[in-house]
């Protein structure tokens, strides 16, 4: 039944891994020339900033493609929005959350290692960059799907002791 609270979990999953499409992950500003690197789910972009802190044409820009992050969180979405039609069986929805885990494991590291070891070469800055709302969103999808696979669970346990009291 789709109005169960796993479904619920797995339904703010999908959003959360929607989102991370549209929002930034990381970014570093470098205060001296004004360079700034923004790493977002397709892409690591960096241009320079004026005194009020728009982007301008000035300078030379730098696009590195980021397309794994956008990937894995599209197949994370995927899987969970799957997971929520396959009701009837607990069992292959056990199997697919354990599976998402280790996609959105994947999506973590990978925005990880994107974020401090090549955009953070990108500019030359001693300052250390912020993470942005969107690094934290394959840690609120993991959280979500372990809430999912909990009440999942919870629910096959129910049916087997119902089984054997038949």
């Amino acid at each position: 039944m789709i109005q169960r609270i796993q479904s619920v979990f797995l339904f703010l999953l999908v959003l959360s891994m929607i989102s991370i499409l549209f929002i930034d992950i990381w970014s570093k500003t470098d205060t001296t020339s004004g360079q700034t690197v923004t790493l977002t789910a397709f892409s690591i972009d960096t241009h320079f900033l004026n005194n009020e802190g728009e982007p301008t044409n000035t300078g030379s820009t730098q696009s590195q493609g980021a397309i794994a992050i956008g990937l894995l969180a599209i197949a994370a979405a995927v899987i969970a929005l799957y997971e929520i039609f396959q009701f009837k069986s607990r069992l292959t929805q056990m199997k697919l959350g354990l599976f998402n885990t280790l996609v959105l494991v994947a999506l973590f590291g990978t925005t990880f290692y994107q974020a401090n070891y090549v955009a953070n070469t990108m500019v030359a800055s001693d300052v250390s960059g912020t993470y942005e709302a969107g690094f934290y969103m394959p840690v609120l999808a993991l959280l979500l799907n372990a809430l999912s696979n909990r009440f999942i669970k919870r629910d096959e346990d129910l049916v087997r002791s119902v089984d054997r009291l038949r």
